[in-house]
């Protein structure tokens, strides 16, 4: 799967381990799917996954990891994945902005890119055929790309990945659940909350004011292909400037979080939130509470990778030291009985991570708020 800022691949055996608390649990809703990292280990689990989530990208990671399944769509799948594969580059628009105008991917790979998302175009699929080969091409873009894991910026000095071959492979695909097909919504949340339904929701919103648009613009940009008017270094979409979440608003998401608390359809409700967000822990437990007892754990874990780095002026030139390079990762349970078989829910202690010396572009003033 992609780099993700705020993917719960650490914190997978927890969450998995408080959906199996709840009894006779068939469904859960992903209210913010992202990656769709834990909607396909519940899917991996056995349960019915309903995804939702705001952005393109997000929306069609779980058509393909959620809605489509192994014995339906692997087989032509990988058939259109190697006559993709061989198709020469086709240098365009999505070459010239994210590879020329900005350095996210070398000219070489966004041509090759470039050449596939035209032809994956051009056969107007059936939409969770589409979404697998669509996230073939993502992640095979993903891993030669020259960021730090955001596109907020990119590498000053091409990453040692973005050498290597532009290479589809066929997505992780997971049979269907016994208890059902899973299903891929692109919902505000507040609307998803108040239409899907399921046994157990999760929920893991965005806690600060950086969207997750604007840290994954090119990803939005060539699953939807519209070739939008962008800005800035960065050559963001427009939309990020124009499209604002409450949950990434100090002011708003206080509101927007007891909101989804109240309407959504679940038994049990999971919810995954930092230390570094706008709501702290007292504050989640008192909204939680409208539903029952609430239980809390702690996770520490490092700080993402560009607080690992620091900070840097526009000559690449170490300037600051961040402030702290851990943070807490909470995870909240209400609705559900507490019961013995509950796992220690305490991180596995992590291995220590060597970062190579890099740099990255200054963006444009509006980078840190968009």
């Amino acid at each position: 799967m992609i780099k993700y800022l705020g993917s719960k691949r650490l914190l997978l055996p927890q969450i998995l381990a408080a959906v199996a608390e709840v009894e006779h649990a068939r469904s859960v809703l992903d209210l913010f799917s992202g990656t769709s990292r834990v909607g396909h280990a519940l899917k991996q689990a056995g349960y019915r996954v309903i995804a939702n989530d705001w952005n393109c990208y997000a929306a069609t990671l779980a058509r393909c990891y959620v809605a489509a399944d192994l014995e339906t769509h692997a087989e032509p799948a990988s058939a259109l994945i190697e006559q993709l594969q061989v198709l020469e580059p086709a240098p365009g628009w999505f070459t010239e902005t994210y590879c020329e105008r900005s350095r996210y991917l070398k000219p070489e790979q966004g041509a090759k890119v470039e050449a596939i998302r035209e032809a994956i175009a051009a056969l107007a699929l059936e939409p969770l055929l589409e979404a697998v080969v669509l996230v073939s091409l993502l992640e095979a873009a993903d891993r030669v790309d020259s960021t730090a894991g955001v596109q907020m910026a990119y590498l000053k000095q091409w990453s040692a990945r973005s050498h290597n071959s532009l290479s589809l492979r066929l997505p992780k695909l997971l049979p269907r659940s016994p208890h059902g097909p899973g299903e891929a919504h692109q919902l505000d949340a507040q609307t998803a909350a108040r239409t899907l339904s399921a046994d157990v929701a999760y929920l893991d919103p965005p806690y600060n004011q950086h969207s997750y648009l604007g840290n994954y613009h090119v990803w939005e940009s060539l699953v939807r292909w519209d070739r939008p008017e962008v800005y800035g270094i960065a050559c963001k979409r427009t939309e990020v400037r124009e499209r604002r979440s409450p949950f990434n608003s100090r002011r708003r998401c206080n509101d927007a979080m007891r909101e989804l608390i109240e309407q959504i359809d679940a038994r049990v409700l999971i919810v995954s939130f930092s230390n570094e967000g706008f709501i702290d822990r007292e504050a989640m437990e008192a909204m939680l509470a409208v539903r029952g007892e609430v239980r809390t754990f702690e996770h520490d874990y490092k700080r993402y990778i560009g607080a690992q780095i620091g900070i840097h002026n526009p000559a690449g030139e170490k300037v600051g030291q961040v402030s702290h390079l851990r943070n807490t990762e909470y995870l909240y349970i209400v609705g559900a009985p507490q019961r013995s078989i509950i796992v220690d829910l305490a991180p596995a202690p992590l291995a220590p991570v060597q970062l190579a010396p890099v740099q990255l572009t200054m963006l444009d003033p509006e980078s840190e708020s968009s």
